[in-house]
């Protein structure tokens, strides 16, 4: 049976339960918060408004993964600690002392950042961007008739693309997280493997979907699967658990396609497809975790202990579902800092990057398990994330501007996308997830992140150029055969 896709907006019952179990979870740390009640409920209701902010009906896709990230790194992990763990966390706080002055102001610099987005977003919808109600006319048709024409021959070489890619990298060393590279590729070949690791295949998997949704006008279980493959084969050669970022984006981008693009959709579809990346995102969480297990160890007899590496992959997984998500800790870090003033935000933009050296924030704001790791061969570094970055003068009036011009910059990125990129919703999704989590892991040689935002850009530039040039080059041809 077929369902419109207006079917599977988030129910009011749904919406219920889940506020429910906020305010529920909500009162309970309530009891347990050491600071003054008011400033935790002004926490909870801020960072539940941002998370609304992100499905209200004109959001767009940045709103969705910061309120996401950011809900994730503060709301939820500091209840669920405050409630259930007595206030103790997994990563480093810094001068955190536990008072209730510290909590409160951890909180308030918290809240503040969250105005800023809410209020970018409010302006954004206003004044500078929403996505249409709908989008039937065709487009990119130069890239959609190649598409057509040589199909089989493009998913093929797909395909063979992504194993080569993910295998090569493994077995070489070219770009894998927490490890110093053993191979560096000449002509700037290693900045390529990173692109294409990170979400340059992922692009061309939006890609994909986009065309073959356009030309069957329902979603392909071929072109979803070969998207779960290319992930898991990413992700595991980066030595990486986040391929829930990267399938998550592209199957929300999917949804929101086919609902402005007013096609229908089995249920069928949408239950095998999250049964298939459950199984998969579970084997790669698990393989990555044995593999990082087996690669970090220096004991020979302990490498040789199956059963042991077993349970060290065990208990490194079990942090993963809290913990992997950048955010309180570092704010608490930062507003117990001593020495926070604009000199301590120039030095942080100067950081550099090196291998052989842990980050800025590692030597600086807290007490870092990886200062005496062995440097020669692993590369480990704590993230502060952009609240706390943009909290290191010390100013809530100019954390609030530049949380607000985090939301603008990242709008404009995205029209942009969605302008140049062929209306493709699908890679929209993508890159604003990119962005967003760039974002939320915030801190790490931040003058560098024009590499980032400069790639983003060469891929709209890239996609939009091909398009043109297809279609020139059909016109020119269909002239001459006349």
């Amino acid at each position: 049976m077929n369902h419109r896709m207006e079917r599977f907006k988030p129910s009011l019952i749904f919406t219920s339960l889940i506020l429910i179990g906020i305010a529920c979870l909500s009162i309970y740390a309530l009891t347990k918060y050491s600071g003054n009640g008011y400033i935790y409920v002004l926490f909870t209701i801020i960072s539940t408004l941002l998370l609304y902010f992100g499905f209200r009906k004109d959001a767009i896709f940045f709103d969705t993964f910061i309120g996401v990230f950011l809900w994730l790194g503060f709301w939820l992990k500091l209840t669920v600690r405050v409630a259930f763990m007595d206030g103790e966390f997994h990563e480093a706080v810094g001068n955190f002392n536990g008072s209730s002055a510290e909590f409160d102001r951890a909180l308030l610099v918290t809240s503040c950042a969250f105005f800023g987005l809410i209020v970018a977003s409010m302006i954004r919808e206003r004044f500078l961007f929403s996505y249409p109600k709908n989008i039937l006319t065709e487009n990119q048709q130069g890239l959609v008739r190649f598409y057509r024409n040589n199909r089989m021959i493009l998913l093929i070489s797909f395909v063979i693309l992504i194993v080569t890619v993910a295998v090569t990298n493994a077995y070489f060393v070219i770009y894998q997280r927490g490890t110093i590279p053993l191979t560096i590729l000449p002509y700037g070949l290693s900045g390529v493997y990173k692109w294409l690791l990170m979400f340059g295949l992922a692009t061309l998997s939006a890609i994909m979907l986009k065309f073959e949704m356009e030309l069957t006008n329902k979603p392909s279980y071929l072109a979803v699967m070969l998207s779960f493959v290319e992930s898991l084969l990413s992700n595991i050669s980066l030595l990486s658990r986040g391929m829930v970022l990267n399938v998550g984006a592209l199957m929300y981008g999917m949804i929101r396609s086919m609902k402005l693009h007013e096609m229908e959709v089995k249920v069928r579809f949408i239950l095998i497809s999250m049964v298939v990346f459950i199984i998969l995102f579970g084997s790669s969480v698990f393989a990555v975790n044995y593999m990082r297990a087996s690669s970090f160890y220096d004991d020979t007899e302990l490498l040789n202990d199956n059963s042991h590496l077993l349970k060290r992959t065990g208990h490194s997984t079990q942090p993963l579902f809290l913990d992997r998500w950048v955010g309180i800790e570092g704010v608490m870090a930062v507003s117990s800092y001593t020495k926070l003033g604009w000199g301590l935000w120039e030095k942080a933009w100067k950081e550099s990057y090196s291998e052989n050296e842990t980050s800025f924030y590692d030597n600086n704001i807290i007490t870092s398990p990886y200062i005496k790791t062995d440097k020669s061969v692993h590369h480990f570094i704590s993230l502060p994330g952009v609240v706390a970055f943009c909290f290191y003068p010390g100013s809530f009036m100019f954390l609030f501007g530049s949380m607000f011009l985090v939301g603008i910059m990242a709008s404009v990125i995205e029209m942009a996308t969605f302008k140049l990129g062929g209306k493709n919703i699908i890679l929209c999704s993508l890159l604003a997830q990119v962005i967003a989590f760039r974002f939320a892991s915030f801190g790490y040689v931040p003058a560098q992140s024009y590499l980032l935002f400069g790639s983003i850009f060469l891929n709209i530039i890239i996609i939009f150029v091909a398009d043109k040039l297809l279609i020139y080059y059909s016109n020119r041809k269909e002239m001459t055969s006349l």
